[in-house]
């Protein structure tokens, strides 16, 4: 028996156990001898050896001998070069191995093997930006990621798609791993979690399914609006999550919408998921999505060297592309990429040609009449109120907040807009403007209202 025929033995055997199983379970044996009828295979850990033991071990010795091995039994030996330690950040494909608490094992010793899901070398601390929308949901995940005592059970991070939430999961999961190498975090996505009880369920493996989930130190779940509607699922949520409050271990959620408004979860979950703190990671303003061109750029020095880049194309995208970071990050990414094969320097004109596409796409779509519309609506005043020439407070400023989104939320000059709102100078929607802009960072009630009219308004 050599390791070229147990590679091909591997191979026969991914066909009979499929793709999960042999993940999980046949890919981390090793083929160690093959003595007097007993072929010896080292294994990551004893948990490992005794599952495939009692589960797998027919089916191997079947396929042994039907290669012409003659193995009566099999043997499993942890192998002395398992160190078991959390994955580093350049070998993120490779399964995590975490550890249970069961009395039974040497302290900090793995128990458990899961595939979880990979974490981004990308996605840490340090290379997250941070600004005003984001800057709640920075400060919580940072607090849990010092892995003290308990605080906030769970912490709920949500918005909308590219705001963030997913780099700060697994920079909370590098952290906490970079601290405690023993600790045992647990990330995976809701879709993961679901198919793991589905599996559980048809394999009648219940138990070791719930072992399993109540025996890590942190466990993370990514989109978790998946589960929603889907009520065995919910239901072993809901258990697995009191287990794991109840030993007072740290859970971490995030979310496409806040836990009261995801539609066809119980109510239960719903509470559940409200009773700790819940985190709105906000639309990103032009300053953050500029800090996060900023940011690109310098790690984009070492790999295109040379290539430089024109005053005011960062600003001109910062301004341009506003819905979605990811799609930020990545017209960026295209745009050095192609100054470097063509061989020019990144100006607007390049800017303009090689994205053009993608501004067309981000093109604010928003009018004018639509967001005097929203503005009224929302102080309760009438549509005339905010054109006409009344100077009352209660109509000045909603005023003010409609010039001022009128200014972000489109590409109308400030002539134009000023015409829309009855004829008025460009002067004083200049003064609107930066009147807003002024309070925004003095008064919590107007940077609510402008904030929930820009969601209303680019919803």
């Amino acid at each position: 028996m050599t390791q070229e025929k147990w590679g091909q033995l591997r191979k026969k055997l991914l066909k009979t156990v499929g793709q999960n199983n042999y993940k999980s379970w046949i890919e981390p044996l090793e083929f160690a001898s093959l003595e007097g009828g007993v072929a010896e295979f080292t294994v990551p850990t004893n948990f490992l050896g005794n599952y495939v033991s009692q589960n797998f071990s027919d089916l191997i010795l079947y396929e042994l001998n039907n290669a012409g091995a003659r193995v009566q039994r099999l043997t499993f030996q942890v192998s002395a070069n398992s160190t078991l330690q959390p994955r580093s950040r350049d070998s993120i494909a490779e399964p995590v191995y975490a550890r249970s608490g069961e009395g039974a094992q040497p302290a900090g010793k793995p128990t458990e093997l899961f595939q979880a899901a990979p974490l981004d070398s990308r996605f840490t601390f340090d290379s997250f930006v941070v600004g005003k929308p984001n800057e709640l949901a920075h400060a919580a995940a940072r607090r849990v990621s010092e892995g003290g005592p308990v605080t906030f059970n769970p912490l709920f991070l949500y918005g909308g798609v590219g705001l963030g939430k997913t780099h700060l999961m697994h920079a909370i999961a590098w952290e906490l791993r970079a601290r405690q190498p023993d600790l045992n975090v647990l990330y995976l996505s809701a879709e993961q979690f679901m198919y793991r009880f589905v599996q559980a369920l048809r394999e009648r493996k219940m138990m070791d399914f719930k072992h399993l989930f109540r025996s890590v130190d942190v466990l993370m779940v990514d989109d978790v609006q998946f589960i929603a509607g889907k009520d065995s699922t919910q239901e072993e949520f809901f258990h697995t999550f009191n287990a794991l409050v109840d030993q007072n271990k740290q859970i971490i959620i995030s979310a496409d919408r806040a836990p009261g408004e995801i539609k066809q979860m119980e109510d239960r979950v719903r509470s559940r998921l409200q009773c700790g703190l819940v985190v709105d990671l906000h639309p990103t303003d032009y300053e953050l999505r500029l800090g996060v061109l900023l940011s690109k750029v310098e790690q984009y020095r070492n790999t295109y060297p040379g290539l430089t880049i024109a005053d005011g194309v960062l600003e001109f995208l910062a301004q341009r592309i506003s819905t979605n970071v990811r799609v930020l990050e990545g017209a960026l990414t295209r745009l050095f990429a192609f100054a470097s094969l063509v061989g020019r320097p990144i100006d607007m004109e390049l800017t303009q040609d090689c994205l053009s596409d993608v501004l067309r796409a981000s093109e604010r779509k928003i009018t004018v009449e639509e967001i005097q519309r929203q503005v009224a609506d929302y102080y309760n005043i009438r549509m005339s109120d905010i054109i006409g020439p009344k100077r009352l407070r209660s109509y000045a400023r909603p005023r003010q907040v409609a010039m001022y989104l009128a200014k972000q939320l489109t590409s109308r000059s400030l002539p134009e807009i000023g015409r829309r709102f009855g004829g008025r100078d460009h002067t004083t929607v200049m003064h609107g403007v930066r009147r807003i802009e002024e309070l925004k960072s003095t008064d919590g009630q107007i940077a609510e209202d402008v904030e929930m009219l820009r969601r209303v308004l680019e919803a």
